[in-house]
């Protein structure tokens, strides 16, 4: 497969040559039914690069989680490839890398948050990297300070909000200083405050990512361009552009392209 070219926010056609950081080639996987099997990816393939900010929208069973978990290793694909910087992420060791460099968040805080402390569930990242006691703690206070939760950290986890749970579980990735983040619907069930807090920083956050969720607005916020998934297939998008007209969505909510303004031939040709 010739090198991937990451089209540059904000520049239509301008492409940047370099490797990506995490790489999927040609990614399938199925979930055992009743009759046999049901597929849950159809050959998918990407690019994330680093600083791009990459948005996931689909409706419900279309294969965003099950995507990120097979990313993760979470689930074995049945064929395809993951690279990470170009080395492909074959055994359990692999990932155990790949995991260190691409952060994951889940979409229920709560599956995040083991400890009593939130400075105890922050620091647990670093500990497992090697940091010593002291290093770990000052690396959690460091990173729930840039995240505005300086006060947090001997607050009891379960006590929090959603959003500020949702941060915290955040932290927790952060912590670890990832490459790069997978997030699983961040805002969902979160009020209009918390929703927008999300927002500031994943908007402050130079980080790479790919972010699934089923808030268009959100994603618009967060991301650079939104790709669309249905039924286990990933549909590409193209960087977000504001516009107002009429018009029609034969295939739905796919992101998709339109002709440029005036441009009748175009129209004609997709009418």
């Amino acid at each position: 497969m010739p090198e991937a070219a990451r089209p540059a926010a904000g520049r239509p056609g301008e492409t940047l040559r370099e490797p990506p950081l995490l790489d999927i080639r040609d990614l399938s996987f199925s979930y055992p039914s009743d009759s046999g099997q049901r597929a849950a990816l159809r050959h998918v393939s990407l690019a994330l690069f680093p600083g791009q900010r990459l948005g996931l929208y689909g409706p419900n069973g279309s294969g965003k989680t099950t995507l990120f978990r097979c990313i993760t290793g979470l689930e074995t694909a049945g064929t395809g490839e993951i690279r990470l910087h170009g080395t492909p992420v074959r055994t359990e060791k692999d990932f155990r890398v790949l995991r260190r460099a691409v952060g994951y968040v889940l979409q229920n805080a709560d599956d995040q948050l083991f400890f009593p402390t939130v400075l105890e569930d922050v620091a647990f990242g670093p500990l497992n990297l090697g940091l010593d006691a002291e290093q770990a703690r000052a690396r959690a206070t460091e990173t729930l300070t840039g995240l505005g939760l300086a006060d947090y950290g001997r607050r009891l986890a379960h006590r929090l909000s959603g959003g500020e749970k949702t941060l915290v579980a955040l932290a927790t990735v952060l912590a670890m200083r990832p490459e790069a983040l997978l997030l699983d619907e961040p805002t969902t069930g979160l009020d209009a405050d918390a929703r927008q807090r999300i927002i500031d920083v994943l908007r402050g956050l130079p980080t790479a990512r790919i972010v699934i969720s089923h808030d268009w607005d959100f994603l618009e916020r967060v991301t650079d361009e939104i790709w669309g998934m249905d039924k286990g297939r990933l549909h590409t998008g193209v960087p977000l552009r504001a516009h107002t007209h009429r018009h029609a969505h034969p295939l739905g909510e796919v992101p998709h392209a339109h002709p440029p303004v005036g441009d009748t031939a175009s129209s004609r040709r997709l009418s």
